[in-house]
């Protein structure tokens, strides 16, 4: 017998499109309509007029009569088509709209975005006659991986991008259109079935009645509802739909255009649940919802209504969407803090669930800090890209660095943009990797990106599927019911499967390097943050910084900050930092005046003491003074000294004799505790630990070398890092050598490269007492597509390298041995890297870098990249950067130290005085000693005043190394009383003070924040 299967389900195909479809709208009438920038303004406009210059506004008002057989006219509905000359590309890449309603006062009121998959404008009350006012916006699209001047507004061209087609008034038939709904569901559903299975073909023979019925639409509804009845069978997975809207904070847009952006979606959300009280919408993002607080009150309140009736529900618990892995912990511990605080405030309640669909890795201290903010939920997508390695779970517990759990589930639909269609839901089933243990999923449903959400499309297509898939339910619900559920087939069901230590995702590892103007600003401006909230601690105050927190936070969304954005984004953002930087540095300014007990004094913001060089600026000292006796003329207008600093205090700066010299000739520098050699191409040949007698530089290699290779992604440009980047890479050529500094406290010794367009005055430096060389690079790059990277090859046989991350270290393999191992070909580390043997090992340091590869028994660290998409001139121009490599004993708490102090180096003030405000400016506000006397693995995050003004103090500190510790908190004042608070600064419970100190034993990698009630004279004016 013929098979003519094929045959007949393109025929329905073809024929839902060109015969049914053009059945729904039974009548059209064409609307008037006027355009202009300014809306008061407006002038007579053409439909298939072509409009908007890139990155403009232009108001369209698009009015006429409706005719009056239109009018109570049962069965159908009236509405505006309004297409600004969309393709079908998804919405938020091109061209948007916004209807909005002029009130009296001149105030417009948000009602619904315009977007290509939503063109139409339900007319709810229709009178007489219609007038719509459309705020468009011009927006450039950006084809994928082509570079385009269109980043920038003054680059963009002056040439319309768009051609208004479309503005009418239709009459829309509401069972022709039911039937369209239906004959979507039905063969999306058909062709999720396997070819022989007798329900496609029962399925395919009622779509065929249905469509050979038209035009008699009642007649193919009839056909077709026996396959719409609930179906009654045992053992279907549940699915959890949840409109969702991922609206990139910025990314191919900058953050003004995401601001409108947020409108439309949120206004268009709204209307939804008007029409259909069964849709709920899931929605992170304060600082969304602040800017719509803020520019649209009314529509605020709309949602803090539907927020009380359940349709609509915050998630997230974070200020924004931010990266994950190039933010401190502090930071991440702040975007939580400001997010769940801002949740409660408006809308109730802190949010149970971590929200994250879109980010590029997730590092393993997240559990403990997730879990400190209330969230003991995490939901997240983004690994379902993995390149290499398919995630073996789809719900299970993540455990952290310090043992923590998060329940955490991956949406098997493996997008955040699902459109809910039967092939989806089919995928979901198919790839969902529990199906032992777990029966549930959740479907996270809208147009995103650029924002748009859910459609009614797409609700009626979830009303149907809940009861038609035979292997499926799906319900409109939130995240939470689809956690609750687990939690329940976990009671009484199998083991949850667990995950230990970090989410490492396979993609976007270029994201670690790309943009390093935003990424250097947003570590200057972490580190000035908590800066500036010590030293306010120390004068007993507020530093009173929240705003610019919120400023800072909002920069690490996670296609801002990794360095994914077109160049508008990053110049705002950059602009963002350099204000928020010369801001704090004025106040810290400031507060260090007050606090400066000599004429000349020494700040050290970091958490470990300070005894080594020190630059003063010649114009801060007098000629003649123990500065100048003491010290070494550096000839760049400043002199080196020996001094010290207690960790977290000022003190007078005491120069002191050195107990070491540096000894610098034409091919080696040595101190009393290394000995450096190099080429004559200014190639470090040696490295010599004199005390250990140990070389770090293998035999035959060179370290410090410029490696320079084509970078050029299979996809994904300035995300997309490839493994065959480096392993074609080639060392850039030899250089000119010059002594700058002869010691006796600091040698200097740079090397000036030029390679191609680019210039790399590398300098190397070592300092007298000092275990480590710095190596300082000064780069004028003006490559394309190309990786520059700094080899450190090293004679130390290490499986593993300690990565320093947030809340920790992370051991990552040094030997692609696995799929596993083979994909980190590169990974993140804040600070430092470091390989170790039980007795010696080696670290490279640095002061502004993130991306490292660490296989082929070397230390590699990405200095600069080149993508030309999305901004095609990323990264040229001068970059500057300090790495060290540091010889140790195997002990990472000293590693974690020296990068401690070479990321918050000293402060020199001058001008104090020895009477200073509060008389005790030499002891620090706060310090934490260990039991284990020279150990540094506790690290302090903060030190602050609490944020509801009760005077007290609050510090976060966590144990970085791995190695349990007691430890004794001292304040300047006796402690009356302290607690263990979560990261809100809500006291979990008591901790017992003795003779005013708090002794407590903090776990491997555990994070803590204590809250202090202080003595009552401890700060004066208090």
């Amino acid at each position: 017998m013929h098979d003519d299967r094929e045959l007949i389900e393109r025929r329905i195909e073809r024929e839902l499109w060109e015969r049914l479809l053009p059945l729904v709208h039974v009548d059209r009438r064409a609307l008037s309509v006027a355009a202009g920038s300014d809306p008061d303004d407006l002038a007579e406009f053409a439909v298939g007029t072509d409009w908007g210059l890139p990155w403009t506004t232009t108001w369209f008002e698009a009015s006429g009569d409706i005719p009056g057989g239109w009018l109570g006219r049962r069965g159908t509905r009236i509405e505006a088509v309004i297409d600004l000359g969309f393709t079908r590309s998804p919405a938020g890449f091109q061209a948007e709209g916004l209807v909005v309603e002029r009130r009296a006062d001149g105030s417009m009121r948000p009602l619904q975005g315009i977007h290509p998959r939503r063109t139409n404008y339900r007319i709810d009350d229709p009178g007489e006659h219609l007038t719509l006012l459309v705020e468009a916006a011009s927006n450039p699209t950006f084809p994928q991986f082509a570079p385009s001047a269109q980043g920038l507004p003054e680059t963009a061209g002056t040439e319309p991008l768009y051609r208004f087609r479309t503005a009418d008034l239709v009459l829309l038939d509401v069972e022709t259109e039911a039937l369209a709904h239906d004959l979507d569901v039905l063969d999306g559903t058909m062709r999720s079935l396997a070819l022989g299975d007798p329900r496609r073909a029962r399925l395919r023979q009622a779509i065929v009645q249905a469509l050979d019925a038209l035009p008699d639409i009642a007649a193919g509804r009839r056909a077709v509802a026996p396959h719409l009845e609930p179906l009654d069978l045992p053992q279907r997975h549940r699915i959890v739909a949840t409109g969702h809207a991922h609206i990139d904070t910025a990314w191919l847009w900058p953050i003004r255009e995401t601001i409108r952006k947020c409108t439309r979606t949120f206004a268009s959300a709204v209307a939804l649940m008007d029409d259909d009280p069964s849709f709920v919408f899931s929605c992170s993002q304060a600082q969304q919802y602040a800017w719509i607080e803020e520019r649209h009150p009314d529509l605020f309140e709309q949602i803090r209504e539907r927020v009380e009736r359940g349709q609509w529900n915050p998630v997230g618990g974070m200020w924004v969407e931010a990266d994950m892995n190039l933010p401190s912990g502090e930071s991440l511990a702040r975007q939580i803090v400001f997010g769940q605080r801002y949740f409660t405030e408006k809308f109730g309640a802190p949010s149970t669930e971590v929200w994250i669909p879109d980010v590029f890795g997730y590092p393993a201290g997240l559990p403990q800090l997730f879990a400190a903010g209330g969230m003991h939920r995490f939901v997240t997508q983004k690994l379902s890209w993995n390149k290499q390695n398919r995630f073996p779970h789809h719900t299970f517990w993540w455990e952290g660095l310090d043992g923590s759990r998060v329940l955490t589930h991956f949406p098997p639909v493996d997008t955040y943009n699902a459109e809910i269609t039967p092939g989806e839901v089919a995928h979901s089933i198919e790839r969902f990797q529990d199906h032992a243990w777990s029966a549930v999923s959740l479907v996270p449903f809208g147009h995103g990106d650029g924002g748009g959400g859910p459609t009614r499309e797409m609700l009626e297509r979830g009303h149907r599927i809940g009861t038609v898939d035979p292997k499926a339910t799906l319900e409109f619900g939130t995240p939470s019911d689809v956690f609750d559920a687990i939690e329940r087939e976990a009671t009484y069901g199998a083991p949850v499967p667990v995950w230990r230590g970090e989410l490492y995702f396979e993609m976007h590892r270029g994201t670690l390097t790309s943009q390093l103007r935003t990424k250097l600003g947003n570590r200057r401006c972490e580190r000035l943050l908590v800066e500036a909230e010590l030293w306010a601690a120390s004068l007993g105050r507020s530093a009173d910084v929240d705003e610019l927190w919120k400023e800072v936070l909002t920069q690490q969304f996670h296609d801002i900050l990794p360095g994914s954005s077109i160049a508008w984004v990053h110049r705002d953002a950059e602009e963002v930092f350099e204000r928020v930087e010369a801001d704090l540095n004025e106040r810290i300014d400031a507060m260090l005046a007050e606090l400066a007990p000599a004429e000349l004094s020494v700040a050290n913001p970091a958490d470990v003491a300070f005894d080594g060089i020190v630059t003063v600026p010649t114009w801060l000292h007098r000629s003649g003074s123990d500065v100048t006796r003491l010290g070494q003329e550096l000839g760049d207008g400043s002199v080196a000294v020996r001094a010290g600093a207690p960790a977290l205090g000022v003190a007078a700066l005491e120069p002191l004799p050195a107990e070491d010299r540096v000894v610098v000739s034409d091919t080696a520098m040595t101190n009393g505790h290394l000995a450096v050699r190099w080429n004559r191409n200014g190639d470090i040949s040696s490295i010599i630990d004199l005390a250990a007698r140990r070389e770090l530089v293998p035999d035959g290699r060179m370290a410090a070398v410029l490696e320079l290779g084509r970078d050029q992604p299979v996809e994904y440009d300035a995300w997309d890092l490839e493994s065959w980047t480096r392993a074609n890479a080639r060392p850039v050529g030899g250089g000119i050598i010059a002594v700058e500094a002869e010691g006796p406290l600091v040698g200097r010794v740079s090397v000036t490269r030029r390679f191609g367009s680019s210039t790399a005055v590398v300098t190397y430096e070592l300092q007298a007492g000092a275990r480590q060389l710095l190596v300082h690079v000064d780069l004028d790059w003006h490559h394309d597509e190309h990786l520059l990277s700094m080899a450190f090859p090293l004679d130390v046989r290490a499986d593993t390298a300690s990565c320093d991350v947030q809340f920790g270290v992370v051991e990552r393999p040094t030997h692609p041995s696995s799929p596993w191992d083979a994909a980190k070909f590169e990974v993140c580390a804040h600070r430092f890297v470091s390989l170790s043997e039980p007795s010696f090992g080696a670290a490279v340091l640095n002061d502004g870098r993130y991306g490292h590869a660490v296989f082929d028994e070397a230390i590699r660290v990405s200095l600069a990249r080149a993508a030309r998409y999305p901004d095609p001139d990323a990264d040229h121009g001068r970059h500057r950067v300090t790495l060290a490599v540091l010889a140790h004993d195997g002990d990472l708490a000293a590693v974690r130290a020296a990068a401690a102090q070479l990321n918050q180096p000293l402060r020199v003030l001058a001008g104090g005085s020895p009477h200073t405000a509060n008389g005790a400016s030499d002891e620090p506000v706060v310090a934490i000693v260990s039991s284990q006397p020279g150990t540094s693995s506790i690290e302090v995050d903060a030190v602050k005043l609490a944020d509801d003004g009760s005077g007290d103090l609050v510090v976060r500190f966590h144990e970085a190394v791995g190695d349990r510790a007691t430890i004794s908190v001292r304040c300047r004042r006796r402690i009356a009383a302290a607690s263990r608070c979560d990261l809100m600064e809500a006291p979990q419970r008591g901790e017992e003070c003795l003779d005013g100190i708090v002794s407590t034993t903090i776990r491997p990698f555990e994070l803590v924040t204590l809250r202090l009630r202080l003595a009552a004279d401890d700060f004066d004016g208090r």
